[in-house]
């Protein structure tokens, strides 16, 4: 791929839903799309004790 605006045009993978719902389909969804994410666990981990860190009138 030389241009790099080729992969922004191409074709987005099919949705599912409507409006403020919408969202891609998951089972439509590889790889190549970026939804590789292998640390989101550890991730929502780290969320989850900032959270329980914080004063609750701060939460």
């Amino acid at each position: 791929m030389t241009d790099p605006l080729e992969k922004a045009t191409s074709k987005a993978p099919p949705t599912l839903g409507e409006g403020c719902v919408r969202r891609y389909d998951p089972d439509a969804l590889s790889e190549e799309d970026g939804t590789e994410f292998a640390d989101a666990a550890e991730l929502w981990r780290q969320l989850q004790e900032q959270a329980e860190d914080k004063p609750e009138h701060e939460r």
